[in-house]
């Protein structure tokens, strides 16, 4: 799955939290919103330079873009570990400090062969 695909399936599912999602669905979408925070602070940043007011402006459409990020980040997630055969409740880990971490395992493995109980395979 390409980078452009990946996101406009990921925010066209932006809250829907059954079926699965492949490897590259859920990585490109995640640097997409790690590529438009970035670069939202930068302008943000730029704005700051010119006028406060410019720079609060800024701050806070970066926040309520991040904030709109939210619920598609969680179906994203959900479906990427369903694919995992792992139960969507398994994202409440990524709040135990370190425990946490065992999310960014079941995000990189490649998912189940095949059907399981989620669904299909998802087309790549």
């Amino acid at each position: 799955m390409t980078f452009v695909e990946s996101v406009k399936t990921c925010l066209s599912k932006y809250a829907d939290f059954s079926g699965r999602a492949t490897r590259s669905e859920y990585w490109w979408f995640y640097l997409a919103f790690i590529l438009f925070y970035i670069a939202g602070l930068v302008l943000a940043g730029i704005l700051s330079s010119i006028s406060e007011t410019l720079g609060m402006i800024g701050f806070g459409i970066v926040g309520l873009g991040a904030l709109g990020f939210i619920l598609p980040s969680l179906a994203a997630g959900v479906r990427r570990l369903h694919d995992v055969d792992k139960s969507g409740w398994f994202l409440l880990i990524g709040l135990i400090p370190i425990v946490g971490l065992v999310l960014l395992y079941f995000f990189v493995i490649p998912g189940t062969p095949g059907d399981n109980r989620f669904g299909p395979a998802p087309a790549n």
